[in-house]
């Protein structure tokens, strides 16, 4: 079954974008060597990214770097949104409903991981007990404002716990006991 992991580089006070969903203040922060995000990458079988995300700002946009991981990512991608666009660009499933959006992205990763991508896809998944996994990576800069890592009105808590073996940002959601989670993968339908 495919782990759902949501991963983002942050601000150091905890922003995922600017204001506006600008993204350029990555661009320096993403250029070298980083051997987490190529692990991560390794595992990758499908992308689960909000209609925000996957049409937003792209700090190498217009370069050979354009795209998740620095335009390294060649795979499926699933898009959560309720105003799709007339034509998918190829590998590009748009869905209007959570659920089945994880289903064909669960499906189309197989045992890999699914990288959710995006605040607010995350923040559903979450609400939803779907998301598995945190990754985050951190930046030496200081935004101000703009998108949060998560962002819940109301304060919804929400406890993670290191994964053994991996960096020191890399955590697994912990639901509370007694509450069930809904099943996902199968047929997507």
């Amino acid at each position: 079954m495919a782990t759902l992991l949501y991963s983002a580089t942050a601000s150091l006070d905890g922003f995922i974008a600017g204001p506006g969903g600008d993204m350029s203040w990555l661009t320096p922060h993403v250029a070298g060597p980083n051997p987490t995000a190529d692990r991560l990458l390794s595992r990758v079988g499908a992308i689960l990214a909000g209609a925000t995300t996957f049409g937003g700002d792209d700090p190498n946009r217009g370069t050979e770097q354009e795209g998740a991981f620095g335009g390294r990512y060649e795979g499926p991608a699933v898009v959560l949104t309720h105003r799709p666009a007339d034509a998918a660009p190829d590998g590009v499933t748009f869905a209007g409903d959570l659920h089945h959006a994880v289903a064909l992205a669960s499906e189309a990763a197989g045992d890999g991981v699914v990288n959710v991508l995006g605040a607010d896809v995350a923040r559903q998944c979450i609400e939803a007990r779907l998301l598995d996994e945190v990754l985050l990576f951190f930046a030496p800069v200081l935004l101000g404002d703009g998108v949060r890592v998560f962002d819940s009105p109301g304060g919804t808590q929400v406890l993670l716990d290191r994964v053994p073996g991996e960096t020191e940002h890399w955590y697994r959601v912990r639901y509370r006991a007694g509450v069930s989670r809904p099943a996902r993968g199968g047929p997507a339908g």
